[in-house]
């Protein structure tokens, strides 16, 4: 146990943690993805559980880029090959906050719809891209990642929250997201928590 009187797991491998927790997740979500793209997010999650690989350096200390100068560093990229790696580093850190710090965006004005929005886009422009070049076998792994990226928000939530109760703001907060998402996670921790919400919720986003 850790001072706090928390047990704590020990792991031997943080990637087979990942594969075991996000299999089961998907498996008890009824969501099918290839095994290249199940991988792909099982890597991105091993990199970013290392602070360094998802903050980065600044004069006031370790800080994430801001959603919207990523974008505009790939749209201003000299080069094809380093628009693609700023839209998928685009692509990685939106799934991977939205996925484990939901809660998080509670009191902040972007919100975890943005981040979606975000991330699906460019890993959809990614795919494009990708088609017909060098990076051609990941261009369906892009494609998956882009279509169902709600999908694995809700499976990366579930993995972050195993553990956690639900309070009345965290219900008001699971409504919220549902409303702004569609989420089919909340959606069921609402009904299950005995709330019905209407079914007129969910934002329609394009990649």
């Amino acid at each position: 146990m850790d001072d706090s009187g928390k047990s704590v797991l020990a792991v031997a491998s943080l990637r087979e943690f990942f594969r075991d927790c996000l299999h089961g997740v998907l498996l008890k979500q009824h969501v099918s993805v290839a095994e290249q793209t199940e991988q792909y997010v099982v890597n991105l999650l091993t990199l970013f559980a290392r602070a360094e690989s998802l903050y980065e350096d600044t004069p006031a200390g370790p800080r994430l880029r801001p959603l919207a100068v990523m974008l505009c560093e790939a749209l201003e990229a000299e080069s094809a090959p380093a628009r693609n790696h700023a839209l998928q580093r685009l692509g990685d850190v939106s799934l991977f906050i939205a996925g484990f710090f939901a809660q998080g965006f509670a009191a902040k004005l972007i919100d975890i719809d943005y981040h979606i929005a975000m991330g699906g886009r460019a890993y959809g422009t990614l795919a494009q891209s990708t088609a017909r070049g060098s990076q051609r076998a990941l261009a369906g792994v892009f494609a998956e990642l882009a279509g169902k990226f709600q999908p694995l928000v809700d499976a990366l939530n579930e993995i972050s929250e195993s553990a956690y109760r639900h309070s009345d703001r965290d219900i008001l907060r699971l409504y919220e997201i549902w409303l702004k998402t569609g989420s089919a996670r909340c959606f069921g921790l609402l009904k299950r928590l005995g709330v019905d919400p209407s079914h007129a919720g969910g934002t329609a986003f394009a990649h």
